[in-house]
Parts: structure tokens; sequence; C-alpha cells
């Protein structure tokens, strides 16, 4: 099993030039995995007991954190991230926070799921950040606000123990507990700072909300649908095709580099269970120098099942949205799109329902996950 690299210490002053150049970080084995805390998924920072320098909701921006040498505000030192004052003492002579003190924020995951690893982002933190971070989640039905979460009969399950951090790193913690989870707190000790929060793991759907929708997106991301893998990642992450809503620009989608052999690029990917699929979407929103230039879908049922063809090799348009209906449903659990010869689409959609196998499967794994 590979060690987690881990980060400890302040970083340099920040001496010119590239913010990044000195940056820490590391491969992590779960940056694979979709992030339950994008905001594309409805994911938002609900509270916080302090964010005197920095507003929460900077924990959970898609985008890289941003570091301006110059941008200074009435209250000091304008950061990219949750940044909290800094604690003192009972009186002078006890001067330093209790061992106790602590600031946390609320994460509401935009999907429920099971957290295989979390990554705690202090980038530009470098002497500001917390001497230590711990995570804990727990399950809520519905929408429960701060005060219900904080409520002392509700249980928090411990994600990361109290835990030394570096500054100016990305923080990277695996996550043992095969649980589904609604909610996180994070806590920073004594104070500091954070740039970005990410939550990688798995999707696991309210089988009852599916059950009342009918007929869903079975591959969506919300749904519990995923990427298993891939034949380019080069430009932007396949998950991008099944991530909510239509893209809004060009890296929104998935685009692969330019071939100069003979083959061609595809994605694999796992519906949320065994499902019936009866129409298809292909979106090539804003590619339109580099859209695919044709398309074919397998479909298989379960993981060494022979595939069968779901839609034969189909020519596609410049930022289109083409619509298929199929002449009668086909059931599987995975489905590939082939793109030929490379290129991109923007989103796939695979409409349908789940088989009654399907239902009995995903009830069975929401109990086991603890609803």
């Amino acid at each position: 099993m590979t060690v987690t690299p881990r980060f400890t210490g302040d970083a340099s002053p920040y001496g010119g030039g590239d913010p990044y150049a000195d940056y820490r970080t590391a491969d992590f084995p779960f940056t694979h995995l979709v992030d339950l805390a994008d905001r594309r998924l409805g994911a938002g920072v609900i509270a916080a007991n302090d964010e005197f320098f920095a507003e929460r909701e900077n924990l959970l921006k898609p985008e890289p954190a941003a570091f301006d040498p110059e941008r200074f505000g009435h209250k000091g030192k304008i950061m990219d991230g949750w940044e909290t004052r800094r604690r003192r003492g009972a009186s002078a002579a006890e001067p330093h926070p209790a061992d106790e003190d602590h600031d946390w924020a609320l994460v509401r995951l935009g999907a429920p799921g099971v957290v295989r690893g979390l990554v705690v982002d202090t980038a530009h933190f470098r002497g500001n950040y917390p001497q230590s971070v711990s995570v804990e989640a727990t399950s809520l039905p519905g929408s429960p606000s701060p005060e219900d979460l904080l409520a002392p009969e509700v249980k928090w399950t411990t994600l990361v123990p109290r835990t030394a951090v570096g500054g100016h790193a990305a923080n990277g913690f695996v996550v043992e507990a095969a649980q589904r989870f609604t909610h996180l707190r994070v806590n920073q000790h004594p104070d500091g700072g954070i740039a970005r929060l990410r939550v990688h793991g798995e999707v696991v759907p309210d089988p009852a909300w599916l059950a009342a929708l009918g007929t869903f997106d079975l591959v969506a991301l919300e749904n519990g649908g995923g990427v298993e893998d891939a034949s380019d990642r080069f430009y932007s992450p396949a998950t991008n095709t099944i991530a909510p809503g239509r893209s809004r620009k060009m890296d929104d989608g998935w685009e692969t580099r330019r071939r100069r052999d003979k083959g061609n690029d595809w994605i694999r990917y796992r519906l949320v269970e065994q499902a019936e699929i009866r129409a298809v979407e292909i979106d090539t929103a804003y590619l339109k120098g580099n859209a695919a230039g044709w398309a074919q879908i397998s479909v298989s049922d379960g993981e060494g099942g022979e595939p069968a063809e779901l839609l034969p090799r189909t020519r596609l348009q410049p930022d289109t949205n083409h619509r298929f209906v199929l002449p009668e449903p086909v059931r599987g659990t995975h489905v590939r799109i082939d793109i030929f010869p490379d290129g991109g689409i923007s989103r796939l959609r695979l409409f349908g329902s789940l088989t009654e196998q399907g239902e009995t499967r995903l009830a069975a794994r929401h109990v086991e996950l603890g609803e």
C-alpha cells in the first residue's frame, strides 16, 4: 500500500514570480473519483463560526486558488480561501489558545456518497495556515439547517483525525469509513486559512428518489453513474461528460489530443445500476472545430458481459445536441462510447429506468452504507 504523502511546516514567504512554483503537492490515489463537494452538484458551505478575513464559500470554488500580492482590504490581506482571525488565550497570563480551541465550517455535499479521499488545500497560506485539521461527517435526511447539524444528538464520524498540515500545500487524506454521508464538518486547529476543499468519492443516490423519477439519466454523476476509464484525458477529464447541466465553455466537456495514428478515443461508463436504456443524447456544445466526427455506443450487462450495439457509428455535428430514441429498450450495467477519430463531446445522457434487479441491489447497498 502506498503511503499518502504528508506536508508540514511553513512555506517560504512569497518572493515574486509564479506563486505556484514552490507549491507542494503529490499524486493521490483517489483524485480520479468524483468531487462530492462540487458546486455543480449542488454542494455548499452552509455555515462557519468565523470568516473574518476570507469567506467560507471560497472553499468550494472549482478553479485553483489565485494569489494577488497587492490585494488588501480594510481588514487586511484578501485571500482566495476561507480564513479566520487569530485566536487568543483567556488572559495575559494565558495568551495562547487552549488545545481544544478551533474554527469550523459545515459543508453540504452536492451528492451524498462514500468519501474515499480528501484534499485540504492551503495554497498561498504560507504562514497563516492551520497547525492541524480534522474532518467529521454525518448523514441527515432532507435539507437540514446549520442548527439541525449542530444539535447535540447528531452523530459525527471522524474521517480525518486531528493531523498536522503544511502551508502552501495539497494535504491529502485517504478515508476508510465505508458509509454514506451528506455533510462534513471541517475543523482547523486553532485558526488560520484553507484555500480549497476537495471531497473525492462515490455517489450513492437515494433509491426512493430515483423510483419517484421513474425515467432518469442513468449515467449522470448526481444519480450515481461514473466513468471507469478513458483513452485520453489530455485537455479535460472524462467525468465532465456526465456533469449536471449543459456545457458552458469548451473545457467543460471532454477533449482529447489530436491522434496521429489510425486508432480512436473512448470512455467507459458504469450506470447507477442495471437498467433499461430508452434514449440517448450526445452533446458537442462549444466544441466547434474539435468535435468528434462520429460516435458509436455499446452496452454490456455485468463486468464481463459481451458488448452489444446501442447506437451504430453516427455522424456528429459541431456545437450540437444530438438526440436518439432507441427502437426498443436495451438492458445493461456498463456503456462505452467510441468517438472517431478523436476530438470530444461535452455531455452524454442515457435515459431509462432501473430493472427490478437493479432496484433491489441499489436498495441493498443503501442499507449497507448506513441508510
